[in-house]
C-alpha cells in the first residue's frame, strides 16, 4: 500500500517554512519598512504553521499514512506470493497470516480443520461476545477444544484458575471502541457471554467474514474450511 507522499511533503514544508523565512528576513538586504512588513508576514505564517503542525488531525493523518506504509511493506515482504485479487473470490490472505503467525498453532492459529466438531465447544466463529470480566466486545474468529498456548503464557494469564487450561478457548477480534489499540485476544469459554445486534469495529473483520446478518458474522470460504460445522 503506497504511502501518501503528498501529505508527508506538505508536513515537511510546514516544518521548514519558519526557519527558512527567518533566515531570509535576517540576511536579505532590505529597508527597515520592508523588514517590518516581512516580519509581520512571518508572524502570520508562524501562527498558521503552529495551528497546522499542532493539529491533532495533521499528526493523525501522518501517523495513519506511515502505519499503512509499514503494514503494506511488511505484507509484501512476508507474503510475496499472495495476489490481492484473491479477495474477489472470497479468499483472504488471513489464512496465510495464521500459518505465518504461529507455526505451532497457538491461540487458535492452527489451520487444521476442526472436524468433527467437539461437543465440548459451546460457541462458534462469527458470534459476537462480551468478556464477562473486562467488558470489551469482540467477534470469535477461531477456537481450540482446550487452551493451546505457551506454558508461561498459560501460567501468567490463567493464574489460580487451573481448570481453564482444559476448557475451550477462543480467538477474538476486540472492538476498537473498547480498546485504545487494535487487538485480538484468547479467551477461555468461562469468560464469554454472547451479545446480539452488535457489529464489531476492527480492521480485520472483513478478512474473516463476508457480512453481518444482524445476529452473527458469516465466514468467508477459507474460514469455513477450517470450521466446517460452525455455520
Amino acid at each position: 500500500m503506497p504511502v501518501n507522499r503528498a501529505a508527508i511533503f506538505q508536513l515537511t514544508l510546514l516544518l521548514l517554512i519558519v526557519p527558512i523565512q527567518y533566515i531570509i528576513t535576517q540576511w536579505k538586504p532590505v529597508s527597515d519598512t520592508e523588514r517590518s512588513h516581512n516580519l509581520q508576514n512571518l508572524m502570520v505564517k508562524i501562527s498558521s504553521w503552529k495551528n497546522k503542525v499542532l493539529s491533532i488531525k495533521t499528526w493523525k493523518q501522518c501517523y495513519e499514512n506511515a502505519l499503512k506504509y509499514v503494514t503494506g511493506s511488511f505484507e509484501k515482504y512476508a507474503y510475496p506470493d499472495i495476489d490481492e485479487d484473491d479477495t474477489d473470490l472470497g479468499e483472504s490472505p488471513a489464512v496465510e497470516v495464521l500459518r505465518y503467525k504461529d507455526k505451532t498453532g497457538h491461540f487458535a492459529a492452527s489451520t487444521e480443520p476442526r472436524s468433527p466438531r467437539s461437543r465440548k465447544v459451546k460457541y462458534r466463529i462469527g458470534q459476537v461476545i462480551r468478556h464477562k470480566t473486562w467488558g470489551y466486545r469482540g467477534v470469535i474468529v477461531g477456537w481450540d477444544e482446550r487452551a493451546k498456548a505457551p506454558e508461561d503464557w498459560i501460567k501468567q494469564m490463567h493464574g489460580i484458575h487451573k481448570h481453564w487450561r482444559h476448557m475451550p478457548s477462543y480467538s477474538v477480534l476486540v472492538d476498537t471502541r473498547d480498546r485504545m489499540e487494535v487487538q485480538s485476544t484468547y479467551v477461555v469459554e468461562e469468560n464469554i457471554e454472547i451479545i446480539r445486534n452488535t457489529k464489531i469495529v476492527h480492521p480485520e473483520v472483513q478478512d474473516y467474514f463476508e457480512k453481518f446478518d444482524g445476529t452473527r458474522y458469516l465466514a468467508r470460504p477459507w474460514l469455513k474450511q477450517i470450521y466446517p460445522h460452525d455455520q
